[in-house]
C-alpha cells in the first residue's frame, strides 16, 4: 500500500531529488546544471504561497538547477510580464500557480512557441494547449470534506430541527476557489432543498460567496456585514463552511466582534497555517483540510525530472511514487483540451490528529507541547529526517 506521508520516505526522496537533472532538448547531459526552472507563483502574503516558493526553491536548488521564483502580489499583469521575462531568458521550463486561471493563454502560448514546457501548478490554466501537465489535489475533494465534517458535526441526517450555515469561498479568479465551493455545496445541497440546513443570507452560488485576493481582511468584513443583517441577537449560526484558513481566520475574527449567538459555530479551513491550527486546538476553529506539500512539491519534481530527460510522464509515473496520487487525463479539461494530470489526495486535520502534521516533519511542537507550528527553510528537511526515523 501506498505511503500517506511523505516523511516516510524521506531518504528515497532524497535520492529522487539528488537524481533530478538529465538530459533535455536544450542543454546535453545528465547534470542538472545550468538548466533553469521559472517558478511563477500568485501571491507572497499567503502563508501557502510563502511556504511553496521556499520549499520548492530549495529543492530544485539541492537538485543542481538553477531556480528563479517571481512571486505575483495577486497582480496579473505583473505575472505575465514576469512569465514574458523568463520566456525571453530561455528557461528550461516553467512551473506556473496563476492569479487568474483566464488571464495567462497568450503568454504561454508563445512560451510553447520557444519549445519551453509549462507544468500548471495547484491551479488549472485556461484557454491554451501550451499546459503539459496539471500537478495539484483533488480540490472538489476538499470541499466534500468539509461539508462531509459539518454534515457529522451537525447530525444532519438525524437532526430534528434545522440549522444555519454559510459559505465563505475564496477568489473569484483562483479555478481551484470554485472546485472547493462545487464540491462542499453539491455535499450540502439536499439538506438546504429540504429545510434542514438554511442559508439565512441567501448566499449559494460562488459568486455570491466569493472573497476578493483570499485575504482575512475582506473575508472578515464581508461576515460582519452578513452578521449585522442576518444573525441578530438570538439567532443561531450554527456553521461557516470557509474554504481555506485564510479566510476562516477573517470569520473567526468577525465571529469575535459581532456574533450575538451563545454558541460557537464550525468553522472549516484548509491549508494548515499556524494561526488556524492554534485556533483549532483553543476551540475556535473545527477542522481544516491540509495539503501535504512535499508531497505535492514532490510529485512535481518527479514529472519535471521526466520532462527533462524528454520522457512522456503518463500513468505508470504515479503508480510508481510512493504517494497517494492519481494520474487523470479524462476530468480536467481547461476549454482547449483535457489536461493530463497527476491529482494528489488531501486529509483532515483536527484538534485530535495534530501529530499527523508533525508526522510530516514540517511541523512541530512549540515549547509548551501544546501548540503545533510549521517548520520552514532547512529545519523542515532536518524535520522530516527526524519524523522519518522516528517512524521507521
Amino acid at each position: 500500500m501506498k505511503r500517506f506521508f511523505a516523511a516516510l520516505t524521506t531518504a528515497a526522496l532524497a535520492a529522487t531529488l539528488t537524481s533530478c537533472g538529465s538530459s533535455s532538448s536544450k542543454k546535453d547531459g545528465d547534470d542538472p546544471t545550468g538548466k533553469t526552472i521559472g517558478v511563477s507563483l500568485p501571491n507572497e502574503n499567503l502563508d501557502r504561497w510563502n511556504s511553496d516558493g521556499q520549499f520548492l526553491k530549495e529543492k530544485f536548488e539541492e537538485a543542481g538547477y538553477k531556480v528563479v521564483l517571481k512571486y505575483a502580489s495577486g497582480d496579473v499583469t505583473r505575472q505575465n510580464n514576469d512569465l514574458v521575462s523568463m520566456i525571453t531568458d530561455k528557461v528550461d521550463l516553467l512551473l506556473v500557480a496563476a492569479v487568474d486561471g483566464q488571464a495567462l493563454a497568450n503568454t504561454l502560448d508563445s512560451a510553447k512557441e520557444a519549445d519551453i514546457p509549462i507544468v500548471a501548478y495547484d491551479r488549472l490554466i485556461n484557454d491554451t494547449d501550451a499546459i503539459t501537465y496539471y500537478v495539484s489535489f483533488d480540490n472538489y475533494g476538499v470541499g466534500k470534506l468539509q461539508a462531509n465534517f459539518i454534515k457529522d458535526q451537525l447530525k444532519l441526517d438525524s437532526a430534528d430541527k434545522p440549522c444555519t450555515i454559510e459559505f465563505v469561498s475564496g477568489d473569484s479568479l483562483d479555478p481551484n476557489a470554485k472546485f472547493f465551493f462545487d464540491g462542499a455545496y453539491s455535499t450540502l445541497a439536499s439538506y438546504i432543498d429540504s429545510g434542514k440546513l438554511n442559508v439565512l443570507s441567501d448566499r449559494k452560488t460562488f459568486e455570491l460567496t466569493a472573497t476578493k485576493d483570499w485575504l482575512s481582511d475582506n473575508a472578515k468584513a464581508d461576515m460582519k456585514k452578513l452578521l449585522d443583517a442576518n444573525y441578530p441577537s438570538g439567532t443561531t449560526l450554527d456553521a461557516v463552511l470557509c474554504a481555506n484558513d485564510s479566510t476562516a481566520l477573517g470569520v473567526t475574527q468577525a465571529l469575535d466582534e459581532n456574533y450575538k449567538g451563545s454558541n460557537v459555530p464550525i468553522i472549516t479551513g484548509q491549508d494548515g497555517d499556524d494561526a488556524n491550527l492554534k485556533n483549532i486546538i483553543d476551540g475556535k476553529q473545527a477542522m481544516t483540510v491540509y495539503k501535504n506539500l512535499h508531497d505535492e512539491a514532490s510529485v512535481t519534481f518527479e514529472v519535471c525530472k521526466t520532462i527533462l530527460s524528454g520522457k512522456t510522464p503518463a500513468a505508470a509515473l504515479a503508480s510508481e511514487l510512493p504517494y497517494e496520487v492519481a494520474f487523470d487525463s479524462e476530468t480536467y479539461n481547461n476549454g482547449v483540451k483535457y489536461v493530463q494530470s497527476y491529482i494528489l489526495t488531501p486529509y483532515v486535520i483536527t484538534k485530535d490528529n495534530m501529530q499527523l502534521l508533525v508526522n510530516t516533519g514540517m511541523f512541530r511542537w512549540d515549547s509548551s507541547q501544546k501548540y503545533v507550528e510549521s517548520i520552514t527553510g532547512t529545519n523542515a528537511a532536518s524535520a522530516t529526517e527526524t519524523a522519518s526515523e522516528a517512524n521507521s
